[in-house]
C-alpha cells in the first residue's frame, strides 16, 4: 500500500476523532445548561406555582446559554436550545419526527436506535436520546395525562398522544434492549377517499360501492394485517355516515377521527395499581347498546366483544363498522368464530356461523404491498350459509400481475345480493360498477 493510500485511510479516522470530541463538548454543554434551566424552573415554580409558559421557558434557556456559550455560533446555540426545550416541555428528540408529516410511524428501540416509517419503508434515523432515563421520562410524559402508568410492576402500556396518535411502550424487565416505544402517527388532516384513490389503494368504482354500502346501512368489517391501513380506511368510510345519526365509537385508545357532530367516544381502561377498575371493550359494547346509538363503530375486535358486536348488528344497529386482524376474508370469518368462543358462552359452531352470516354484509380486505403501498385487495359480500359453511362472493378483487405486467383492480362481474337493499335505501347504486 502506498503512502498516499495509507494517509487517505487515516484521514477519516482523524476527522472522526475530532467530530467525536466536538460532539462530547456539545453534549457536556447541553447537560450543564439543561441542569441549570431545570433548577431555575423548579425555583420559580416553588415561588409562583407551576405556570411557566413557553416564552418564559425559552427565555430561561437562552439566558443560560448566554452565560455558558456566549461565543458559540448562533445556529449551534439554537439547535441546543431546541433540544433542551423539547426535553423539558415536549417529547425530547421525538418532537421533530412528530412534526414531520411524511413520517407515519416512529419505532424507538432503546435510547440509541430510532427507526421511522416513511412512504411504507422503514428507515434508521440519526435521532437518539441521552440515555434510557430520558426515554423513560418521555414515556411517562405521554401516559401520565391519561391516568396510566408504566413501571416494573406494569411494564406494558397502550396510550395515545393529544392528536390521537397511537402509542405502545414496553420497558425492562420485559424488554432486554431498554425501553421500547412505538408511535403510530395519524395525519393532521384525515385522509379522504380522493387521497386513497390517488395513492392507488382502490378505484373510483370500489369507492362508490363502499359509499353506497355505508349509506345503505350495511354492516362492514375491514380486515387486514398489522399496518395495512385498516383504521385509515375505517375513518374514510365513517365520513359517509349521515350527519343526523347518533354514533358511538369504542376503542382501546381513541384514534378514530369522525367529522360528524353527534359522536360519543368511549375508551377502554386498564386496571389500576390495585388490579381493579378495568373496563374492557366488551363492557363498553354492552353499555353502548343502552345509549340509543344509530351506529356503533368498534376500533378493533380482538376478543369476546365480537359476540356482543354481532348481536348488536343483528338487533337494529345496522350500518355498524369495525376492523379485525386477518390475512384473508376466510381468515377473518374464522377469527370471528374464535373470538365469539372467547366470550365463554359455549355456543355450537353452527349457531356462531349463523350469527356471523346474518350480521355481516361486507368484508373489505386490506393489504400492505412489498413496495410499502396499501391496497384493498378484495371487497367481498357475505351471502349466507350452505350447510355448515359461510358463503362469500368477491365483488371486486386485485390482480397482482406477473412481474412483467402491473397489478390492477377489477370487478368480478357479480352483482351483489345486497343490491336490492341498497336500491331501496336510495344509496345511489349503479349496475355499471359491476360490469
Amino acid at each position: 500500500m502506498g503512502l498516499l493510500e495509507r494517509l487517505d485511510k487515516k484521514t477519516p479516522a482523524a476527522a472522526s476523532s475530532v467530530n467525536t470530541i466536538e460532539e462530547d463538548e456539545s453534549a457536556q454543554l447541553r447537560d450543564r445548561v439543561h441542569f441549570q434551566v431545570v433548577e431555575a424552573l423548579n425555583k420559580r415554580e416553588e415561588k409562583l406555582g407551576p405556570s411557566t409558559n413557553e416564552t418564559e421557558t425559552r427565555a430561561i434557556i437562552e439566558s443560560a446559554l448566554e452565560e455558558h456559550a456566549a461565543s458559540m455560533a448562533r445556529p449551534e446555540r439554537n439547535r441546543i436550545a431546541v433540544e433542551i426545550y423539547d426535553s423539558i416541555r415536549g417529547l425530547g428528540p421525538l418532537e421533530r419526527l412528530l412534526a414531520d408529516d411524511s413520517v407515519s410511524e416512529i419505532m424507538v428501540n432503546g435510547a440509541k436506535q430510532v427507526y421511522i416509517e416513511r412512504k411504507g419503508k422503514i428507515l434508521l434515523t440519526d435521532v437518539t436520546f441521552y440515555d434510557n432515563d430520558q426515554l423513560l421520562n418521555v414515556i411517562d410524559r405521554i401516559v401520565s395525562p391519561l391516568g396510566r402508568h408504566v413501571d416494573e410492576a406494569n411494564p406494558m402500556v397502550d396510550a395515545r398522544l393529544q392528536d390521537g396518535s397511537r402509542v405502545n411502550a414496553v420497558i425492562p424487565p420485559l424488554s432486554l434492549k431498554g425501553p421500547l416505544l412505538t408511535i403510530r402517527k395519524f395525519s393532521r388532516n384525515p385522509l379522504s377517499v380522493e387521497n386513497l384513490i390517488s395513492f392507488g389503494s382502490l378505484t373510483f368504482k370500489m369507492a362508490a360501492f363502499l359509499e353506497a354500502c355505508v349509506k345503505g346501512r350495511l354492516n362492514i368489517v375491514v380486515s387486514g394485517g398489522t399496518g395495512s391501513g385498516k383504521t385509515t380506511l375505517l375513518n374514510v368510510l365513517s365520513a359517509y355516515i349521515p350527519y343526523d345519526e347518533r354514533i358511538v365509537t369504542i376503542e382501546d385508545a381513541a384514534e378514530i377521527q369522525l367529522q360528524q357532530k353527534h359522536v360519543l367516544t368511549l375508551e377502554a381502561r386498564p386496571a389500576n395499581l390495585e388490579g381493579t377498575g378495568q373496563v374492557t371493550i366488551r363492557d363498553l359494547v354492552r353499555n353502548a347498546l343502552r345509549m340509543r346509538p344509530d351506529r356503533i363503530i368498534i376500533g378493533e375486535v380482538r376478543g369476546g366483544e365480537a359476540l356482543d358486536m354481532l348481536q348488536a348488528m343483528n338487533t337494529g344497529h345496522d350500518g355498524s363498522l369495525t376492523t379485525g386482524h386477518a390475512n384473508t376474508t376466510r381468515d377473518m370469518l374464522a377469527r370471528l368464530e374464535t373470538m365469539v368462543l372467547m366470550a365463554g358462552m359455549n355456543l355450537p359452531l353452527n349457531a356462531i356461523r349463523q350469527q356471523i352470516s346474518s350480521a355481516i354484509d361486507i368484508i373489505v380486505q386490506q393489504s400492505r404491498m412489498r413496495d410499502g403501498s396499501r391496497k384493498i385487495i378484495s371487497i367481498s359480500e357475505v351471502v349466507g350459509m350452505e350447510g355448515d359453511v359461510i358463503v362469500t362472493q368477491d365483488i371486486f378483487t386485485y390482480d397482482y400481475g406477473d412481474g412483467r405486467t402491473p397489478g390492477r383492480f377489477r370487478s368480478t362481474g357479480i352483482k351483489p345480493k345486497c343490491a336490492d337493499k341498497l336500491y331501496a335505501a336510495g344509496a345511489g347504486l349503479k349496475d355499471e360498477w359491476f360490469s
